[in-house]
């Protein structure tokens, strides 16, 4: 029998994991184990009731924020160590339908090629982008992810459909340029082949990092809307603002310096100086601590952001 682990990173908004722990709860398992694995990103030790509650699920508590990357990888690494043999990352902010997994995995058993899968990822009921334009009845049917797009010539990643009502126009699985950390369905051999998460990353680009690696160990990358789950949009951390100026500008520097083409890294360069005089104040941090080497959480220390 397969056996799949979950691994859920919390980092604040005990409520918002509560709800994606009760849709866990809820999953139809079927011809398959499953180990749910809750990663305490927060250092608060914010979750001692749910431990309570939830009693079959395994906690850590690293005792610090290790970012996206490292809190994840603490995770995974206790999945290999479990003999998972397909992991599935997933924010603690959101919601799962019961059959997922089932869908996942006999995707995954199918091909064995496929690497990652990505599931189609709506936005949850009242955390749309733009809550005005969209009917009563669309709620929940707004699209904020059915796969991933790279523009390689400037070094932006984007997602397919995103603020789209779904009406089955994102109905065909494809192969993708990358799969959202949001939800990441796994191979255990991918991370035995190209390894976890990039710590320099800390948060953002991660997942692109990733999926770039996995798909050079001609694995596929794949998004299968068959699969379907709900994104609670920056439930533990903000969306803009200084958090996401800083990780996203140093970040991508680091993505495209690393996979971009000579003409590429040569644009960048132009970028990281003009952005060096002209940019946000945390912009500016991001590109002085690109170019010296300053990763993993970096210079980032702004006490009133959720970080």
């Amino acid at each position: 029998m397969k056996k799949i682990a979950l691994v859920i990173l919390h980092f604040n908004n005990k409520d918002l994991t509560l709800d994606c722990l009760n849709s866990v709860k809820s999953l139809i398992i079927k011809g398959f184990s499953l180990e749910v694995i809750i990663v305490d990103n927060s250092s608060k030790k914010e979750l001692l009731d749910l431990r309570s509650k939830f009693k079959e699920f395994v906690f850590l508590n690293p005792e610090k924020n290790l970012g996206f990357t490292g809190g994840n990888n603490l995770g995974i690494k206790k999945a290999l160590e479990n003999k998972a043999d397909y992991i599935f990352i997933i924010n603690n902010d959101t919601i799962l339908d019961k059959n997922i997994l089932i869908s996942l995995l006999k995707e995954m058993e199918g091909d064995q090629s496929i690497g990652i899968l990505g599931p189609k990822i709506y936005f949850a009921p009242g955390y749309e982008f733009h809550k005005e334009k969209y009917k009563p009845t669309d709620e929940g049917k707004v699209i904020w992810y059915a796969g991933g797009l790279i523009d390689w010539q400037n070094i932006l990643a984007s997602h397919r459909g995103v603020d789209e009502v779904d009406q089955g126009q994102y109905g065909q699985k494809k192969e993708t340029d990358f799969v959202s950390g949001c939800a990441m369905f796994v191979r255990r051999e991918v991370f035995d082949k190209v390894g976890l998460f990039d710590d320099k990353y800390f948060l953002y680009w991660e997942d692109v990092d990733l999926c770039t690696r996995v798909k050079k160990a001609n694995f596929k990358v794949m998004f299968f809307p068959q699969a379907k789950l709900w994104h609670a949009n920056a439930g533990s951390s903000e969306v803009g603002g200084s958090l996401h100026d800083y990780y996203m500008t140093r970040n991508r520097m680091l993505f495209g310096l690393r996979y971009g083409s000579f003409k590429v890294k040569h644009a960048l360069g132009r970028e990281s100086f003009r952005l060096t005089f002209r940019g946000t104040p945390w912009q500016k941090t991001g590109i002085r601590d690109f170019y010296l080497r300053r990763f993993g959480k970096g210079s980032f220390f702004k006490k009133d952001d959720k970080i």
